[in-house]
């Protein structure tokens, strides 16, 4: 049975020919030569473009053959000198940290890799001076103690700071991997959190185009390039979004994958091929494929494969007994190898000792810069899909035979003097036996005005200037007009809106301003509907490197599904991790283009920082700027969605993150004066590198105007709102905290506590629970230094009569931040646990935070100070049912 008997046959018997010609090659030739017939026809169907799908697997061969290779452009013999010094000085850093003080370091991933940089960096990373954006490299983690190195022969960095490698308390030093907010001139990108790398530049290569296609900046010569590991291709987020990335012919992005066949303990694929799966994966996704395998000393034996043996063998021995091959003597490797196949046996005959050794050792592609230069100029030039270009590589290269392919390579910190002496040897570099004579290497310099310097400074010149690279060039961004800020200000009169409503018209009114509407970003991971964003699709569009090819169905309706070329809108399906990657493209536009933008994500708050908390750290450490917004927030204003989808702990999570400045707004206008807060301090004159975490809701509500004198407070996070009606001297008084939804609660049981039990109380709305924090700690540093400073806090409740109940819609940990700096004695309230499905009402009873059981807590609360008599607690509980 056949797929193609559903459709007519005009003319059955050529296909019966075409089989049985088929047969015959199987017959005469054998199933091999049939085999390599097919694969000839197939490749000459693509080339001639016939709608064929494309195999997904190819023999384990390099995909550009040594004869198709372009002329090498540069001076190799130069090359290797420059890439020997900078192998040399990688080493001895990690060497000396450790002899010193045992700080670790990776030295055998950049061992492996250091072709693959400097190829790079001599012929096709473009720095930054040409047009302000350049190439966008994303390095891995472990190699850079080789970027470092490289950086130190350019006269970038000095010795000293080399010795300063893992050492960063005196201000100085050297981050252990790429970090930008530690080392911000010359990092990008963080991406030693293995996973992030690969899909933040696929979404940063995206980004780029999105730039071009709205107008913003022309990023047609900026090339995207992730240097990935291939262990690290097990983590979900490496092939998250390969498909993304294949579906938009992302051709400004090129994958290396350093396929030295090793994790950080043991093989990648012990039993199976890790270059076959990750081809078949990525040719899958749409991608072009660039396998760079062997080097040249394969190309004799290749010339003797007249049956397919050799091609054969490779492909069957997995990648942990290949390891071991690269481990063993000639012996081995000749009856192990090629001991069970006569062709195979002849083609050994006739290899010596030196020559297997050679072979299974040290011939790899990705150790030879011509294979390199052939891959990298194939994947710069091919048009229409991004490239991956798998390449083979030995882990530990040049470090000896107790580093190559060993197994533990990973935690290996130090090289001995003995190691270094054969290190150098094998390198060629002219570094004297009494400069190894003392207790610690030494680094090594050609000379400032070598030829071997002048030589890089005038490849990296040619280029457009050092890279890595991090430089902000961007100007502020113009103060938007007081309009739409006071438009939420002036409250909604007795209409009821959400504050997700009330945040998603302040942007609608922001994107029209004329100088920086074009440059707000909304990202959306699906669900913008939900958050009443489909108002912005007519008008703003939804991006598409496309546009729209066909017919919405929706186009006779007023907020018609509207997808452009020019589209505003990044609506990028069910993927929080892909949309937090566009928001970090987005926010750190600043630095990588010169181009500020000012993105909004919003979300499922559950599904944020509880999802990609690690994204949100590397958006930190990546210094970007722009609002993350967790919509329809708190545990309990989600009706009906049950525990899944009930957040109750995102601003927790939220403090942990220094550069997270975050808010839980109960009005319209404590929005208002947020956002304008954050454009302020994100995009004015002294712009700080921070991003600002909104949390609103999905609950209509009457949304009040601003009361006066109120703005210090909201940013600050506490002010009082409204203060306890009249009532006797000697009245029992309350102090009632809330922030977002949970101020709603407070104020009816304000009314409550007044009109049934007489106790006066004041309400407070407390917008930031986790910027009150952070003011006390600093004033508590200060206070350490002899200041005095008192946090605000303290200050604001000072004097505040009765003890303080801090009441919200997230777990009570969330509130308690501030508990210690509080002289009045502290309760709180909240929604401990995990969600459930019901009614607002019902589950705010259950977790005992709606109006009366505050009631019923603040009675509790004054009863244990003989305020009130303990039987009122009972009354009011009975009163309200809420023991029924």
């Amino acid at each position: 049975m056949s797929q193609l008997d559903q459709l007519p046959d005009n003319d059955p018997t050529e296909v019966a020919e075409w089989q049985e010609s088929l047969d015959s090659a199987v017959r005469f030739g054998g199933r091999h030569r049939a085999s390599y017939l097919l694969r000839r026809v197939n490749e000459h169907a693509e080339r001639t473009e016939l709608d064929l799908p494309p195999l997904l697997e190819t023999p384990y061969l390099n995909t550009i053959p040594t004869s198709s290779e372009p002329a090498y452009p540069g001076d190799e013999e130069m090359e290797a000198r420059i890439t020997a010094w900078n192998r040399w000085n990688a080493a001895a850093m990690v060497t000396r940290g450790n002899q010193r003080a045992g700080l670790g370091g990776h030295m055998a991933t950049f061992a492996s890799a250091a072709w693959l940089y400097e190829t790079g960096f001599q012929h096709f990373f473009r720095g930054k001076e040409a047009d302000g954006s350049g190439d966008q490299l994303y390095i891995q983690g472990h190699a850079s103690p080789g970027i470092y190195a490289r950086a130190f022969l350019e006269g970038r960095l000095t010795e000293g700071q080399l010795d300063r490698f893992r050492q960063e308390t005196a201000g100085d030093g050297l981050p252990s991997y790429p970090h930008p907010r530690r080392l911000p001139w010359l990092w990008e990108f963080p991406t030693v959190s293995m996973g992030l790398g690969p899909l933040s530049a696929i979404y940063q290569a995206r980004f780029n185009r999105y730039l071009e296609h709205r107008g913003i900046k022309d990023t047609s010569h900026s090339h995207v390039w992730a240097f990935l590991g291939d262990g690290e291709m097990d983590e979900p987020e490496s092939t998250a979004a390969l498909a993304l990335a294949g579906r938009e012919g992302l051709d400004n992005l090129t994958f290396v994958i350093n396929c030295n066949l090793q994790r950080l303990d043991g093989p990648v694929r012990p039993n199976f091929k890790i270059v076959q799966e990750l081809e078949a994966q990525f040719r899958a996704a749409g991608w072009n494929v660039v396998k760079s395998l062997w080097g040249t000393a394969w190309d004799r034996l290749f010339a003797q494969d007249t049956t397919g043996a050799l091609v054969r063998r490779l492909r069957e021995v997995p990648d942990a007994q290949f390891q071991t091959y690269a481990t063993r003597d000639a012996e081995y490797v000749r009856g192990h190898f090629f001991g069970g196949d006569p062709a195979l046996r002849t083609i050994g005959a006739g290899l010596g000792d030196a020559d297997l050794l050679e072979l299974f050792r040290t011939s790899r592609a990705g150790h030879e810069p011509r294979k390199v230069h052939a891959a990298y100029r194939a994947a710069v030039e091919h048009r229409g899909a991004p490239t991956v270009i798998l390449v083979q590589t030995v882990k530990g290269y040049t470090l000896g035979p107790g580093f190559e392919s060993r197994n533990a390579n990973h935690q290996m910190k130090k090289l001995t003097g003995k190691e270094f002496r054969a290190m150098r040897d094998l390198l060629g570099l002219p570094i004297p036996d009494s400069a190894l004579a003392g207790e610690q290497v030494p680094y090594a310099h050609p000379g400032e005005n070598s030829p071997e310097v002048r030589y890089l400074r005038e490849r990296r010149a040619a280029l457009g200037g050092p890279a890595p690279a991090r430089k902000v060039v961007a100007r502020p961004l113009p103060e938007p007009s007081a309009k739409p800020f006071e438009a939420l200000q002036q409250g909604s009169g007795r209409q009821e809106i959400a504050t997700t409503m009330a945040f998603i018209r302040l942007v609608k009114d922001l994107m029209r301003e004329k100088e920086t509407g074009r440059r707000w970003v909304p990202v959306v991971p699906d669900e913008a509907r939900t958050f009443g964003m489909e108002s912005l699709f007519p008008s703003a569009g939804l991006y598409s490197p496309v546009g729209q090819t066909y017919d919405p169905v929706d186009r006779d309706q007023l907020l018609y599904y509207k997808e452009a070329k020019d589209g505003q809108i990044l609506n990028e399906g069910i993927t929080e991790a892909g949309s937090l990657a566009d928001f970090t493209a987005a926010a750190t536009s600043y630095a990588t283009h010169g181009e500020p933008m000012i993105p909004f994500y919003i979300f499922y708050s559950m599904f944020g920082w509880q999802r990609t908390a690690d994204q949100f750290w590397a958006l930190g450490d990546q210094l970007g700027r722009g609002f993350v917004i967790g919509a329809t927030a708190g545990r309990t204003t989600m009706t009906g969605e049950g525990l899944q989808h009930a957040d109750g702990h995102s601003h927790l999570i939220a403090s942990t993150n220094p550069a997270a400045v975050s808010y839980d707004p109960a009005f319209a206008y404590e929005i208002s004066v947020i956002v304008r807060e954050g454009l302020r301090r994100m995009y004015g004159p002294d712009a700080e590198d921070v991003f600002y975490y909104l949390t609103v809701y999905n609950e209509p509500k009457v949304q009040p105007a601003m009361p006066q004198g109120v703005e210090e407070g909201i940013l600050k996070g506490l002010y009082r709102y409204k203060e306890a009606a009249e009532a006797p001297a000697d009245a029992p008084r309350l102090q009632l905290l809330a922030s977002g939804t949970a101020v709603h609660w407070i104020i009816e049981a304000q009314r409550l506590l007044a009109e049934d039990w007489g106790v006066a109380a004041d309400v407070w709305s407390a917008p930031s629970w986790t910027e009150l924090r952070r003011d006390a700690l600093s004033c508590d540093a200060a206070q350490l230094r002899g200041e005095d400073r008192v946090p605000y806090v303290t200050q604001a409740l000072h004097g505040a009569p009765g003890p303080v109940l801090a009441v919200s819609d997230w777990m009570r940990a969330v509130p308690d931040q501030i508990a210690q700096w509080v002289e009045q004695d502290w309760t709180s309230i909240g929604t401990d646990g995990y969600g459930l499905s019901d009614t607002r009402e019902a589950a705010r009873r259950y977790f005992g935070v709606d109006p009366q059981s505050i009631v019923a807590t603040a009675l509790a609360t004054l009863a244990r100070r003989g305020e009130v008599k303990p039987e009122t607690v009972r009354e009011a509980r009975q009163r309200y049912g809420l023991d029924g």
